[in-house]
């Protein structure tokens, strides 16, 4: 990937890990399904109105809009509403990336290198070390539920390696068209409209503020600006050269909810969120190959630019493809 690109990819890593905070705050006054069908809701009406429908197949238009908007958002809120630790969500979530990883192989027959597969056990190894320490000090089921949640995110991520999109931010956007009405009608059917209606009837006073400012986090930077730019590295790049980027997330979210919010996780959980962490970055980069010499005066035949791929620096790095025929990434 070009080193503008990974830039990309860490500022999104950085603003969606600031992201579980604004969560967090939003939580305490909106009930989960309810918000989830709002955090859309607000972006599905202007888009409708006013940007054009992206050129992508419907099926990965409403499969993006499924698995990433709609399954991401339930594990993750449900979880997180049922008192899973912010900080620790922003971890679990990068399930993501093994489940992305797994099914491009899978689905889109995506190599896996050995170095990968050992990588991605090594992650789901500390997964499993966070569930047991979550489940030691009370329920399973938050844990289980933001882990079906990453399960969402992967399936998005596939759907937009698919779709290819022309211009990602409208499929970004459009993605906002499709959770809104079945989360309302969750929310309407679990939640009930007593408690919807005191929700909204509350959020009209001042305190109340923070949870409209963490909502307007969520929609204008989490999901705009920040899925925007991912979707964008996922239609120029194979998914699972993408999906370890996501694994910065826990570091932001985990600093951000200890400042923030006075969350500490336990040591147990510490040592799984390394593994987690230091598994998909094994996965993940790889030394390049060395330099190719090049003569001083060339021959008139190879007297030519050279390419990108016939030299390489020495001292740099760079995330592995798991299908490098497909790297489409501009120069």
């Amino acid at each position: 990937m070009p080193v503008r690109h990974v830039l990309v990819a860490v500022s999104v890593a950085v603003v969606w890990g600031v992201n579980f905070i604004a969560i967090h705050e939003s939580l305490l006054q909106f009930p989960p399904l309810f918000l989830v069908a709002l955090r859309f809701g607000v972006i599905a009406v202007p888009t409708l109105l006013l940007v054009p429908r992206p050129a992508v197949p419907t099926r990965w238009l409403i499969g993006y809009g499924l698995g990433f908007g709609t399954l991401q958002f339930i594990g993750l809120y449900l979880g997180m509403a049922a008192g899973f630790p912010s900080g620790l969500a922003s971890l679990v979530l990068q399930s993501s990336a093994p489940f992305t990883v797994v099914l491009g192989a899978l689905l889109l027959r995506e190599k896996v290198t050995a170095r990968s597969a050992l990588g991605i056990g090594v992650a789901v190894a500390g997964l499993v070390v966070v569930g047991l320490a979550r489940g030691a000090t009370g329920s399973w089921w938050p844990f289980l539920l933001v882990v079906m949640g990453g399960f969402g995110w992967a399936l998005g991520n596939l759907s937009t390696r698919l779709a290819a999109a022309p211009n990602p931010l409208h499929l970004t956007l459009w993605m906002s068209v499709v959770p809104p009405l079945p989360m309302l009608a969750l929310s309407l059917a679990f939640e009930g409209p007593h408690r919807v209606g005191a929700a909204l009837a509350g959020s009209l006073t001042a305190a109340a503020v923070p949870a409209w400012l963490g909502l307007a986090y969520t929609v204008l930077i989490g999901t705009v600006a920040g899925s925007g730019a991912w979707v964008w590295l996922m239609s120029r790049h194979p998914a699972g050269r993408v999906a370890p980027f996501s694994m910065l997330v826990p570091v932001t979210g985990l600093t951000a909810a200890w400042l923030a919010l006075g969350e500490r996780p336990q040591p147990l959980e510490l040592v799984g969120a390394a593994a987690v962490i230091g598994g998909v970055l094994w996965a993940g980069l790889r030394r390049t190959a060395s330099p190719v010499t090049v003569p001083d005066e060339p021959q008139a035949e190879t007297a030519r630019p050279l390419s990108r791929s016939s030299v390489t620096p020495r001292s740099s790095w760079s995330w592995p493809t798991t299908q490098e025929s497909r790297d489409t990434s501009p120069s």
